[in-house]
C-alpha cells in the first residue's frame, strides 16, 4: 500500500513540474509588449536579406558599396552590371553585390536573367546567376529560401535609360582554397571575380 501512495505522489510531483514548465514557456513566448525585435541575432544574414514579398523593387535590396569595382559585365542594348563585392561569411555563403545600369535607350526588364524554375513569383530577378569554379569544375547556383524563392534581387523591371539599381545574389561558398570564380548571368558574358572574407 505504501508503494502505491509513493507512486501516486511521484506522479503528482511530475505533473506539477510539467505544468509549471509549460506555464513558464507560454509566458515567455506570449510576451508581446508591442516592441519590434532589434534583430540582434534572431535571423541569419540570408534571412535578413530575404525579407521581401515578390517584386518590392530596389528599396528592398541591400546597398552596394559603389566606390569599389571588382568586375564589370557589358551586355546587349547598353546594359552594364558592375560588381562591387563578393564576400564570404561565416555561415558558408558568398554574397555578390553590384549595380545594374541601363545605358541604352529603351527600358530594361531582367526577365532573361531568371532561372528556369516556374514556381518563382518574380519574373524579373537574377535567380539564374551562378558562380563557376573553373579549376574545381563546379557551378554554384543562387540559394533558395524555404518557399523556393531566390536569395537574390527581384523586381528588376522597368529600368529606365540612365537608371541604376542595386543587385545582390547569395550562393553556397566554394571551399576556402577557392579565391577566384567566374560570375555569370544568363544572356551576359561572364566575368572573373575574387572572393574576399
Amino acid at each position: 500500500m505504501s508503494i502505491r501512495h509513493t507512486t501516486k505522489a511521484r506522479r503528482g510531483v511530475a505533473v506539477g513540474a510539467l505544468a509549471a514548465a509549460l506555464a513558464l514557456a507560454v509566458a515567455g513566448c506570449g510576451s508581446d509588449d508591442g516592441k519590434k525585435p532589434d534583430g540582434g541575432g534572431g535571423k541569419t544574414s540570408a534571412a535578413a536579406k530575404d525579407d521581401r514579398s515578390g517584386d518590392d523593387g530596389p528599396d528592398s535590396e541591400p546597398a552596394a558599396d559603389s566606390s569599389k569595382t571588382i568586375g564589370e559585365i557589358k551586355g546587349p542594348n547598353g546594359i552594364v552590371v558592375t560588381l562591387h563585392s563578393a564576400v564570404r561569411d561565416s555561415g558558408g555563403f558568398v554574397t555578390v553585390n553590384g549595380t545594374v545600369t541601363n545605358r541604352g535607350d529603351q527600358p530594361f526588364n531582367a526577365v532573361d536573367w531568371r532561372s528556369k524554375e516556374t514556381e518563382m513569383r518574380s519574373r524579373s530577378s537574377v535567380s539564374g546567376a551562378s558562380l563557376v569554379d573553373q579549376a574545381g569544375k563546379k557551378r554554384y547556383l543562387v540559394l533558395r529560401d524555404t518557399d523556393g524563392e531566390c536569395l537574390c534581387t527581384t523586381g528588376l523591371s522597368g529600368i529606365k535609360p540612365d537608371e541604376s539599381r542595386p543587385l545582390f545574389a547569395q550562393f553556397p561558398a566554394p571551399p576556402s582554397s577557392v579565391t577566384k570564380v567566374d560570375f555569370q548571368i544568363p544572356t551576359m558574358p561572364s566575368v572573373g571575380i575574387e572572393l574576399t572574407g
